[in-house]
């Protein structure tokens, strides 16, 4: 990733296609449904038992197969790709794969997208996305375990926590929303980022998506596709170490971030994570600043953009010592609380 000064497209554009008689389209009333969507808040008791499907230990064992260096393009990166598809499809989710040949500073490289959809029948999508690679450093050894090692046990824990609620499901308005995990592979830039060394993944897909219709049977000429379908990406990276603070970039997703900052609090009031300055800033920086990384090319195309990154970045970004040893297990619990949660309430499942 990468700071940058200028986004644009942070607003939210929506799709304005009405027929001669006026009708809505397809896609005006999916971006209506994802405007209005509420989260269901939680009684006291409820919270306490969601926050109780967070399991630290069990957290470790996921991040484990992460611990390694894994450049995309080579047989580690391959063992973590096959990891990931063999976890969730133990779950039980679908799998899909996008792969492709790109071009980088040093050669053509393979890489490989890997998408887990629960109940991939449902419309729409609240989609959670990380990149599972680490970057290449010739002399390093380096392990990001920041860099998104814990973001992708993060997802993986998450599905496994959730599992017995999403299959009873919400059973009302949100039973139309599912819920997709995104590895990308390729974010990290192999020499000196730029708009062709960075986010390979990230931009096959979101290209991809874009040219692929939804529904694929469909005969109007509203030109709805498969991004249509994002409710909004919720973005990790650089989680891990103690003492972060997140803030909120993009005005159309303030709400979310404030039910974050929101579930935080009820939290530490409840007695389910431990006192704490807050990880969520009250404050949002400029709507006008930014960081490069995986979520760019969905913003281009006006998918509504969650960005949780830690910033300041932790200490030990893009250093040999972002390894085990820089996470701090307390933030790390934390964390899958307070996101696991705000899944809950955002798809209306019921612990």
């Amino acid at each position: 990733m990468k700071w940058r000064t200028c986004v644009s497209g942070a607003i939210l554009s929506v799709c304005l296609a009405v027929t001669a008689y006026g009708k809505l389209t397809r896609a005006e009333h999916w971006s209506e449904k994802r405007l209005k969507h509420k989260h269901k808040l939680l009684t006291s008791e409820r919270l306490k038992r969601a926050a109780g499907l967070a399991d630290i230990d069990l957290f470790k064992q996921e991040l484990k197969p992460f611990l390694k260096v894994r450049v995309s393009g080579t047989p580690a990166n391959v063992e973590v790709q096959e990891h990931i598809k063999s976890r969730m499809s133990d779950l039980g989710w679908q799998v899909e794969e996008d792969s492709f040949v790109d071009t980088t500073p040093y050669e053509d490289k393979n890489f490989n997208n890997i998408i887990a959809t629960y109940n991939p029948q449902a419309r729409r999508r609240l989609v959670l996305a990380c990149h599972f690679d680490s970057k290449y450093f010739p002399k390093a050894h380096f392990i990001a375990a920041t860099d998104s090692a814990v973001p992708c046990a993060m997802m993986i824990h998450l599905a496994d926590s959730l599992k017995e609620l999403l299959k009873k499901g919400s059973g009302d308005g949100a039973k139309d929303i599912s819920l997709q995990l995104i590895f990308f592979d390729g974010e990290e830039a192999f020499k000196h980022w730029t708009s062709t060394d960075s986010i390979y993944g990230a931009r096959h897909l979101a290209a991809k998506l874009e040219n692929t219709k939804f529904p694929a049977e469909s005969s109007d000429n509203f030109n709805t596709n498969e991004l249509h379908r994002m409710d909004v990406m919720v973005l990790l990276d650089l989680i891990g170490a103690p003492n972060p603070k997140f803030h909120s970039w993009f005005q159309n997703t303030q709400k979310l971030f404030e039910r974050l900052s929101r579930i935080e609090s009820d939290l530490m009031k409840e007695g389910q994570i431990p006192t704490h300055d807050p990880y969520f800033s009250k404050t949002p920086l400029s709507y006008n600043a930014g960081i490069e990384d995986d979520h760019i090319p969905f913003l281009r195309k006006n998918v509504p953009i969650l960005h949780l990154i830690c910033y300041p970045f932790p200490s030990v970004w893009h250093k040999p010592s972002d390894d085990e040893s820089a996470l701090d297990y307390t933030t790390i619990d934390n964390l899958n609380k307070i996101l696991q949660v705000f899944v809950i309430q955002y798809l209306h499942l019921k612990p």
